[in-house]
């Protein structure tokens, strides 16, 4: 059921979509890290956001 209150889907948007992702272990972190939650590790990505379809 797609969401259609444009307030509700930037909210659910940035809760999905915005964070950062330790390379080592894959730990969800906050957009702010700098440091691994879990392991500590120094190297974090963002999370990949491209929209399409999976083939």
């Amino acid at each position: 059921m797609p969401i259609t209150d444009p307030l509700k889907k930037s909210i659910a948007q940035k809760a999905r979509l915005h964070f950062k992702v330790c390379f080592s272990c894959g730990a969800k972190n906050p957009i702010s890290a700098s440091r691994c939650r879990k392991c500590h590790n120094i190297y974090l990505r963002l999370k990949n956001r491209t929209l399409g379809i999976k083939k």
